[in-house]
């Protein structure tokens, strides 16, 4: 058997490092454990986390591709986030200037859901749970 206990961490690489960070801690609340450049690559590398458990690697490439469609490119299709209040959540980013989806259902499990991106177009959703 494999053993995988959970979800270590998430990379997501970032067309501008600084934005992406303020992006990912100052509107969405993670909270920067520690960051490093790595001369020899270009390259900025920032360890996120959200309440506690080291959640995201943000990283900086020059020149990285951009993604070929949304969201249904190959690949990563969107990272979920679980809040207890969809309508508090979605006004706190609408505040910071970030636009939302209109709130859906999903037609499965009942749940209130909507999306959103970040500053490189990557899909979040906001799920309430």
């Amino acid at each position: 058997m494999l053993g995988i206990k959970q979800v270590h961490h998430i990379a997501i690489i970032a067309s501008h490092y600084e934005t992406s960070k303020t992006f990912y801690c100052d509107v969405l609340g993670f909270t920067l454990m520690g960051e490093v450049y790595r001369e020899v690559r270009d390259s900025w590398k920032g360890d996120l986390a959200l309440n506690g458990e080291y959640t995201i690697e943000l990283f900086s490439f020059p020149f990285p591709p951009a993604r070929p469609t949304q969201p249904e490119a190959c690949g990563l299709r969107h990272l979920a986030f679980s809040v207890a209040d969809i309508d508090l959540a979605c006004r706190h980013l609408e505040e910071k200037g970030v636009r939302c989806e209109a709130i859906r259902v999903d037609p499965v499990t009942g749940k209130r859901f909507t999306f959103f991106s970040d500053p490189d177009g990557l899909p979040l959703e906001l799920y309430q749970a």
